[in-house]
């Protein structure tokens, strides 16, 4: 199994004038633009179309919705609510267990949870975090179930690269 955590677009500030929730805070236009840039990138590295579960909170939905879009997704997006700020890592560790183990799964959430849930899938302990760039990447793989401790980094992608790699052009193929 692949594990993608993709941590959620730049979105607007705190303002609880604007947003007296802060979970109804959404990508900004700059936000948008910066996270499909991210996304293409991604699916340029990815081989199969994803699973995508998201935190509900609007920035990360929106973010999801985004990768779902230009990946091709043909399931729909997933909401988990141990994604969101200060949720259960054994909850994210349980749902990713019953993914089929020759699926790609995306995980959009926020800082620093998925920097820690990086941590407990590589290390088994969320202590020694792998913290993301907002529209950056970490990809961890498994051989055999998901278990914490069990994962290998595969690649840490900042969101800089992820562009990068987005905007290239695709090379014409030789006759």
């Amino acid at each position: 199994m692949l594990v993608v955590l993709f941590r959620h677009g730049p979105a607007g500030r705190r303002d609880a004038s604007r947003w007296s929730d802060d979970g109804q805070r959404p990508l900004t236009a700059k936000g948008v633009e910066r996270t499909r840039d991210a996304a293409r990138g991604l699916g340029r590295l990815l081989k199969k179309t994803p699973l995508v579960i998201t935190s509900p909170l609007v920035r990360a939905y929106d973010s999801a919705a985004i990768l779902h879009k230009v990946l091709d997704g043909k399931k729909s997006v997933e909401t988990l609510d141990a994604l969101r700020p200060g949720g259960s890592l054994r909850a994210v560790v349980k749902r990713l267990e019953t993914a089929g183990t020759g699926d790609i799964v995306i995980l959009v959430g926020h800082e620093p949870d998925l920097g820690k849930l990086a941590g407990t899938l590589v290390f088994g302990a969320p202590a020694t975090g792998l913290p993301l760039s907002k529209s950056g990447a970490c990809v961890v793989t498994f051989v055999g179930p998901v278990r914490p401790g069990e994962g290998r980094l595969h690649a840490f992608l900042p969101p800089s690269l992820l562009r990068r790699v987005g905007k290239r052009k695709k090379k014409a193929s030789a006759a």
